[in-house]
């Protein structure tokens, strides 16, 4: 497990969102701080605001991945669109879904805007810790994959 992974862990079990976590080991690398990063990403926790849509911490790696590839102009939209769709196809390959609630499946869960309660019971029946890694792992393996590619065409 990568540093940055054990990291993304560590944020999520300190109470931040899945989200949260993912943009959060990446953000300021990628030019944002910290408390920005955080505001960011809240409402995109619990799968989009608890409703169970695209997990969290895909969404946190397609942020993560705007700040790492755009141009800022949105110039280059299909070139980042690809990389999403790219990102979500591994994500999925590894976990079957994005979908937080088919991820969630077989777990009591609830859209109600008020969060769970983050117990030892709570880490241990919901897979969220581990997605979290996985994201992070993905994003870090592109991004290398991606800085290995720029090499060659120098």
């Amino acid at each position: 497990m990568s540093e940055k992974q054990e990291k993304a862990k560590e944020l999520f079990k300190q109470g931040y969102n899945c989200s949260q976590a993912v943009l959060g080991v990446f953000c300021e690398e990628l030019g944002m701080d910290f408390d920005t990063a955080m505001k960011v990403a809240l409402s995109f926790g619990g799968g989009m605001g608890r409703m169970r849509e695209v997990c969290g911490t895909v969404s946190g790696m397609f942020m993560a991945a705007g700040l790492a590839f755009s141009d800022n102009k949105g110039s280059n939209k299909a070139e980042q669109y690809k990389i999403v769709q790219e990102l979500a196809r591994r994500f999925r390959d590894m976990n079957g879904s994005i979908i937080c609630r088919e991820l969630l499946e077989g777990v009591e869960t609830s859209t109600s805007p008020i969060p769970s309660e983050r117990t030892e019971a709570y880490y241990k029946k919901r897979p969220c810790i581990e997605l979290v890694g996985d994201s992070v792992g993905i994003l870090e393996e592109y991004i290398k994959e991606q800085r290995e590619l720029s090499k060659q065409t120098i």
